[in-house]
């Protein structure tokens, strides 16, 4: 069996963050992404050419949802003060607009968000599918919550995890280069135009998916995702990190589970596409083992993806998921996956 690249789907979305503490208290109060699979606390080095040029000392956790889907890797400096964005994020700005998280009922979902007293964001509902809805975190990070039939379980309340990225680009047809003929996402689900001339929102709208999902390692769990381009059709958009660092507040990036990360890393090159920044062959996160690297995209969109190798479910009896011995297309046992509802976090 060739070791070709596998890309599983998103894994998880980096959320650059004041406070790591406190903001995955939301999102496991909120949200219910109160598995914590790693706390890393470690001076980040490999980034530095796009934090400054320097390393920094860093907090990052990787918060999942035991419904499915995939996961927020909350990020903070611990050495400097992040900066947002000069003005609010807009559709169509270049980089992460939005993610979308899955529910399984909607009625439910938005009861939930009334409770906490979450922000609805109707001024936007033109722009979005009919089942779903868009509210914003206390960062003012845009989050739409829609339908989705796609579930490992639906024990947890009516949210799962993550199953979309809506990104910011200047030329879609470009774009999909990247999106569609490498990642896989070659599907094209929607294709519209949103608004009229002269609108605020004045821009066409792509979605992709993958038309056969990958099956192995911890797919059943992730699931079935979707890509969202945004292109402006009249207005000038604004590249969201201009002048800022990855890790300031905001969307940071969006990372793909890989397997046989260094066929991508080969073909990536030989498309135009060339990694930027390479971890080790072995790199610890935490607790857990894996090999990552990033790439842009046309845009100076930073993409991430994640060869998991090692996951640990209890430090103190030494238990662990080894994915390096596994068949990169079984996918892992159900009961397994579940045992991972041990590192659920009480508030």
């Amino acid at each position: 069996m060739g070791k070709e690249k596998i890309i599983y789907g998103i894994q998880q979305v980096g959320i650059g963050v004041h406070d790591a503490e406190e903001a995955f208290r939301w999102y496991g109060q909120v949200l219910k992404a109160d598995l914590l699979v790693f706390d890393d606390k470690k001076v980040a080095t490999h980034m530095a050419r796009y934090m400054g040029g320097e390393p920094h000392q860093k907090r990052a956790l990787l918060a999942m949802q035991a419904n499915g889907g995939s996961g927020y890797e909350i990020w903070q400096y611990e050495d400097r003060t992040p900066t947002g964005p000069p003005a609010p994020v807009q559709l169509g700005d270049l980089g992460i607009n939005y993610i979308t998280v899955k529910s399984h009922d909607l009625a439910a979902a938005r009861s939930r968000m009334e409770q906490a007293e979450v922000p609805f964001r109707g001024d936007l509902s033109a722009s979005l599918a009919k089942d779903s809805f868009m509210i914003q975190d206390p960062y003012g990070n845009l989050i739409e919550i829609k339908a989705a039939d796609d579930w490992f379980s639906k024990s947890d309340g009516p949210l799962g995890g993550i199953c979309g990225v809506a990104i910011g680009v200047t030329d879609i047809d470009r774009s999909l280069r990247l999106y569609s003929d490498i990642l896989g996402y070659e599907q094209v689900l929607e294709d519209v135009v949103i608004g009229k001339p002269g609108e605020k929102h004045y821009f066409r709208k792509v979605q992709l998916g993958m038309p056969k999902v990958p099956q192995g390692g911890f797919s059943q769990w992730i699931g079935s995702s979707e890509l969202t381009l945004i292109q402006c059709l009249e207005r000038e958009p604004v590249k969201i990190f201009e002048n800022r660092y990855w890790g300031d507040l905001g969307y940071i990036h969006v990372c793909f589970d890989t397997k046989h990360i260094g066929a991508l890393i080969d073909e990536c090159a030989e498309k135009g596409y060339p990694f930027q920044v390479k971890s080790e062959e072995t790199f610890e996160m935490g607790d857990t083992n894996g090999r990552w690297g990033y790439l842009e995209d046309d845009d100076g969109t930073l993409i991430e993806f994640v060869e998991a190798q090692k996951v640990p479910l209890l430090k103190s009896l030494n238990l662990s998921i080894d994915l390096q011995k596994r068949d990169p297309h079984r996918p892992l046992p159900r009961w397994l996956i579940k045992a991972l509802r041990l590192k659920r976090v009480k508030f």
